[in-house]
């Protein structure tokens, strides 16, 4: 049995999505932290973890976007299980890749992931559900440059809030939650995942996608969305005994951690 060092957080499953390896806006050495401080016996990578529709633009890959795949590698060289949807290499919206293995890690179109409690969970990234990806790329295309420049302008306001000793606040995230309640996209992003684990047998779903970590009941099915390493730091693990919890990963401006239950989640969105 490995030795944890003081501070690690453990649990039988972690679930992470939207790295976007590849983006100046990858926030990798946060992710190399939650990494040194979480284990886990298996890890989903659930889609988008190399943004090659990106670097397509424009090559970006510093030693910390390597440093982060090297360390998943050698993970799975160690025992962990992992496994990588087929979207964990993005080229373009919608992009699949036939299930195969890399480095010893399972490439996986969609999963079905049995919980500790035996309840099953259809683990996807949830693309295909994107209207505005798959139906209308000029307008996809659009929606990431206009991200893109909310992310710089996030950069420069949150260097000023630092200047005057004020904590770290995403412009980019509080413009698109604003955005996406006016036209509802969410609400119908999370019934088109429900309605898909349905028919999947499942309890669940576990997905990612559209960068907005949520954990919340949709009509008979437990709907878990893992958010992202761009902006918000977040992750889903399962516990041993079978509990899903939202894990907020705060780098600014100093390393911290914290776990919202479900019962909070639940409640926060009611």
């Amino acid at each position: 049995m490995t030795m944890q060092h003081s501070g690690t957080k453990r649990y039988r499953t972690l679930f992470v999505s939207d790295l976007h390896l590849g983006t100046k806006a990858c926030q990798a050495e946060a992710f190399l932290d939650f990494l040194r401080d979480t284990e886990a016996d298996r890890i989903y990578l659930v889609g988008d973890i190399v943004d090659f529709w990106r670097i397509k633009r424009g090559a970006y890959w510093p030693q910390a976007h390597n440093d982060v795949l090297q360390k998943l590698l050698r993970r799975r060289a160690q025992g962990q299980r992992s496994h990588l949807h087929s979207r964990a290499i993005t080229t373009r919206p919608c992009a699949t890749i036939a299930a195969a293995r890399f480095g010893g890690i399972s490439i996986e179109r969609n999963a079905i992931h049995v919980g500790a409690d035996g309840g099953r969970y259809l683990v996807m990234h949830g693309d295909e559900f994107d209207v505005v990806v798959r139906y209308a790329k000029w307008l996809a295309l659009f929606g990431d440059w206009s991200y893109e420049v909310a992310l710089w302008a996030n950069t420069h306001f949150n260097a000023v809030r630092r200047w005057f000793g004020m904590p770290y606040w995403s412009l980019s995230a509080y413009l698109k939650h604003k955005v996406k309640r006016a036209v509802n996209y969410i609400g119908e992003f999370e019934a088109a995942l429900a309605a898909e684990a349905r028919k999947h047998g499942a309890q669940g779903v576990i997905c990612g996608h559209i960068h907005h970590a949520a954990m919340r009941q949709v009509g008979d099915v437990l709907y878990i969305n893992t958010g992202d390493w761009v902006e918000s730091c977040t992750a889903v693990g399962e516990t041993e005994d079978g509990l899903f919890e939202i894990i907020r990963w705060s780098p600014h401006p100093i390393r911290t951690s914290r776990v919202e239950s479900p019962i909070e989640e639940l409640e926060a969105a009611a």
